[in-house]
């Protein structure tokens, strides 16, 4: 408990109102925020690696940067579902939402497994973790084979209709993410962002087109090239 009465009192220290006026002109909750900046928690990260404890510890807290810090420094291999169904339901914004899928819920032995079931939760946050994990597993699990994201493909199609800011957003950046993995992902994001396209929701056509623009550009289709070969 030291180490996380310590940790809170750097953050403390380093508080800004400043910065926590910037993080709500983003939309992101500052209650219980310090307004420090993810630079300063990976800094203090690096003294406390793979700190399960710890990690829960500072999740308890409420702190906003704290529970950040604590999906940055937890194990994964320690985190059981419990775990991820109690942080996923207590998410209540979509920086702290898209900081724990990134840092610690995709490395998880249970990340596609939520990436699925999430997104039939009715809870906004729940959702977009749905797809933010998705988004998490295109960036992070770089040797996974095309057909693990097979079936995400329709659990977008189906979700595209949801115009909930945070969800919407969220199943865009995962449609774009898996998109550019390569161009096998790419030709068939495309094809069902076409089909997206097609449907009559404001926030279906959103997401589709926003994502045929960037699939289909030059800048994405260079970089794909470049990463065949690695593949």
């Amino acid at each position: 408990m030291d180490s996380c009465n310590q940790i809170i009192k750097i953050l403390q220290s380093n508080s800004s109102e400043e910065s926590k006026k910037g993080m709500a002109r983003y939309g992101i909750s500052v209650e219980n925020a310090f307004g420090t900046g993810i630079p300063l928690l990976r800094t203090i990260a690096k003294e406390y690696k793979k700190n399960h404890e710890l990690a829960l510890q500072l999740w308890k807290t409420g702190y906003h940067e704290a529970r950040i810090l604590a999906s940055i420094i937890d194990d994964p291999q320690k985190v059981d579902e419990n775990q991820l169904e109690f942080w996923v339901a207590n998410f209540y914004s979509w920086d702290l939402c898209d900081q724990c899928c990134m840092n610690l819920f995709c490395f998880t032995p249970f990340a596609w497994q939520k990436a699925n079931e999430w997104s039939n939760r009715p809870e906004e946050f729940v959702k977009r973790a749905s797809f933010a994990l998705m988004a998490s597993l295109s960036l992070q699990k770089i040797k996974a084979e095309n057909a693990s994201y097979f079936p995400f493909f329709e659990i977008i199609y189906n979700a595209a209709d949801d115009n909930r800011p945070m969800v919407k957003k969220a199943v865009n950046w995962a449609l774009r993410q898996i998109g550019k993995r390569n161009f096998v992902l790419n030709n068939i994001a495309i094809q069902w962002s076409e089909k997206i396209l097609l449907k009559e929701s404001k926030s279906a056509k959103w997401i589709a087109s926003d994502a045929l623009k960037e699939l289909k550009s030059k800048s994405v289709q260079i970089k794909i090239d470049k990463r065949q070969p690695f593949l």
